[in-house]
């Protein structure tokens, strides 16, 4: 018999603790999200597309179940390699992978090592096809492309990483097409630290056109986009695919002359009284010296409570709308900076640390795929009074939550947490998630 050591604390000599409490996991709410992964069909469909080009011809953790390893625990936080060799013989992943024991940290990055353009291509497949499921349970009666960039910090002689002057730091700067009314993050593509926001971006807004004119035709299709977009190839590309934008200008002398009439009625509005805020809107039609065409010009001018001075808003678009109704659209990209933030902070987008610039672009396709994944549990699974929160609330409250395993000689029991505070929530989302009827290829 095994004689226990407890350890009595000096503070209270009643209280000893040892480790003896059997098995027991803090991520007990990834049963959830396994469930919602095989409702949807998700597990099936990345042991099916994913396979990396692997010279091995045996090996015990296979491709699609690695990369199912790896998104569970960007769920739960884990988002480094080493990250697997602290949670080797966790009882929750290893039930829900159905494993002994999980992959190691060489392990999985030998598995990231072998991914290149193939696998990439792979995941992209993978997102649009779970796109479909979900789009099966309620379809959007439009798309809302907010294009945008953003840094990924690098450390040290990193292929493609560079500095750039927008962001004064080294780094890569990713494109990235967000849905603008759900977050789902559309398209991804990892680009040298040194290019510029908008460059080559009417190839990227291309293909992924292209991808919703085949799979959901006659869906109308809309885009936004600031001043770093503002080229006329990008214009053409919109124009030819029928995508309505609104894209922002950079200010300049042209631009305000042509505006300057309202400008001046802006002026004789604000005459008696310098205090309050004032707006004049205003269009007209316009053609840069790059473009083949006139295009459509609204724009903002407005007086600032408590300034007099005049702030100009440019932009060119194909839409029909007032130029009121065209401005608020356009502003409505903010919440863009949101999703990129919990991208970031929440699932650990800038997890990039291969010396391979196309190994870090499969990195940040597995994050931004576990995005998506948590994204679609949150709209279509979750308890609705949680689907307004962040991952961060969402990970602490449901996905956190203690339990400890018994086995007997047919089941594994996982016996939550009794005093959890989110019971309720846990079995509504259990309840929505087999209500779930989707449409399965």
């Amino acid at each position: 018999m095994t004689i226990l050591n407890d350890t009595v604390l000096e503070s209270n000599k009643y209280l000893k603790i040892n480790f003896d409490g059997g098995d027991l996991s803090s991520d007990a709410g990834l049963l959830l999200f396994k469930e919602f992964l095989f409702k949807i069909g998700a597990v099936k469909l990345i042991n099916r597309l994913f396979k990396t080009n692997d010279t091995a011809s045996f090996r015990i953790h296979k491709d699609g179940a690695n990369l199912l390893q790896v998104i569970y625990q960007v769920i739960c936080a884990y988002f480094e390699d080493n990250c697997a060799d602290e949670l080797t013989n966790e009882p929750v992943m290893t039930a829900i992978l159905e494993k002994d024991t999980l992959a190691s940290q060489p392990t999985l990055s030998r598995f990231f090592n072998r991914m290149d353009q193939d696998s990439l291509d792979q995941l992209n497949l993978i997102i649009r096809e779970l796109r479909k499921v979900i789009y099966s349970f309620k379809k959007p009666e439009f798309m809302l492309f907010d294009i945008d960039s953003t840094l990924l910090s690098t450390y040290g002689n990193q292929e493609g990483e560079g500095f750039n002057y927008h962001y004064q730091a080294h780094g890569y700067h990713p494109l990235l097409c967000y849905d603008g009314l759900t977050g789902d993050l559309l398209k991804a593509e990892l680009r040298d630290g040194t290019m510029y926001c908008g460059k080559e971006a009417d190839r990227f807004m291309g293909s992924l056109l292209d991808e919703f004119i085949c799979d959901f035709p006659g869906m109308p299709l809309y885009l936004r986009g600031d001043s770093g977009f503002a080229s006329p190839d990008l214009y053409e590309v919109l124009e030819d695919k029928d995508c309505k934008y609104a894209i922002r200008l950079k200010e300049n002398a042209i631009l305000r002359q042509l505006a300057e009439e309202e400008n001046q009625a802006l002026y004789r509005a604000t005459k008696y009284n310098q205090v309050d805020y004032a707006v004049e809107y205003g269009e007209f039609l316009y053609q840069a010296g790059s473009w083949s065409h006139p295009r459509r010009v609204v724009f903002k001018i407005e007086k600032p409570y408590g300034q007099m001075i005049h702030l100009y808003t440019f932009l060119v678009t194909t839409m029909e709308l007032a130029p009121y109704q065209v401005v608020r659209f356009y502003c409505g990209r903010g919440k863009m900076e949101n999703y990129i933030k919990e991208g970031k902070n929440g699932f650990g987008f800038g997890s990039v640390s291969s010396p391979s610039k196309v190994v870090n672009a499969n990195r940040l396709m597995v994050h931004a795929l576990a995005y998506n994944l948590f994204n679609w549990f949150r709209r279509v699974a979750l308890a609705a009074n949680m689907r307004k929160q962040q991952i961060a609330a969402i990970r602490l409250k449901l996905m956190k939550i203690a339990a400890r395993v018994v086995r007997s000689a047919r089941y594994q029991y996982f016996k939550l947490c009794s005093s959890c505070p989110y019971k309720q929530e846990f079995y509504e989302t259990l309840e929505n998630i087999r209500k779930l009827q989707p449409q399965l290829q």
